[in-house]
């Protein structure tokens, strides 16, 4: 079984050898890494460059989401999972593990896993404050983002492109479209008991946030009706303030 593993950059000489490193040190040998890179002009390349297991592409893009789109048509793997520069793969042995966790019998369309939050030294500081369920479906998506994207490795034949009219949550909606997807063709989901990710801390602007947030409920709203995500997000404050 193959595995792509697509990392979108730009100027990411900071971040990016870290991801490298992690991907050319799994003990795992059938594996892809495709560099998808938005025409840096700082380091990033070189940096690439230097490991021999990283295949690299560098032209202007459109953005992250056109980048990963990129991803996708280059791709060859049977699943493919973005690992985002700076991010890792928790442990050496971790697409290992999800190999030998994948059954021969029932095709399997997304296998997902925990995630630990790391900070720049790769320090642990924290579990993700969603959790994956035992069972995912996109239905599932009503109650947030339950699986980090660097989480979630998905089955090539049900890997849509990301829509683009989306310019910060386009990965909330493709998760959930691509679990349609596999749905129709009778995919089950796999749940992988252990941390898959080590995703780096990173600040987002406010108003970055507050446009994601917009994003989200018209997604959830396109993919479960308004009147039930109204409902939901009712619920989701209730939470917050119950916990204060």
């Amino acid at each position: 079984m193959k595995i792509s593993i697509i990392t979108a950059t730009y100027n990411a000489e900071a971040t990016l050898e870290r991801t490298l490193q992690s991907v050319a040190q799994q003990t795992y040998s059938d594996i892809e890494h495709l560099i998808i890179d938005g025409a840096s002009t700082d380091r990033t390349l070189e940096i690439a460059r230097q490991y021999p297991h990283a295949i690299v592409f560098s032209e202007p893009d459109k953005g992250l989401y056109d980048a990963m789109n990129k991803g996708l048509q280059h791709a060859t793997g049977d699943y493919l999972c973005f690992l985002n520069a700076g991010d890792k793969l928790h442990s050496k042995e971790t697409l290992a593990h999800i190999v030998s966790s994948v059954p021969d019998s029932s095709p399997i369309g997304v296998i997902y896993g925990d995630t630990h939050i790391v900070d720049a030294q790769g320090n642990f500081l924290r579990n993700r404050r969603l959790t994956p369920p035992e069972h995912l479906t996109w239905q599932s998506f009503k109650e947030g983002m339950l699986v980090c994207h660097q989480a979630f490795y998905i089955n090539r034949q049900i890997a849509l492109p990301y829509d683009m009219t989306y310019r910060f949550s386009a990965d909330f909606d493709w998760c959930i479209r691509c679990m349609k997807e596999g749905e129709k063709r009778g995919m089950q989901n796999l749940y992988v008991h252990e941390p898959l990710a080590d995703y780096l801390a990173e600040g987002m602007t406010t108003a970055n946030h507050k446009a994601s947030l917009k994003e989200r409920f018209q997604i959830m709203a396109k993919h479960y009706g308004l009147l039930p995500t109204i409902g939901q997000h009712i619920w989701f404050i209730f939470r917050v303030l119950v916990k204060k």
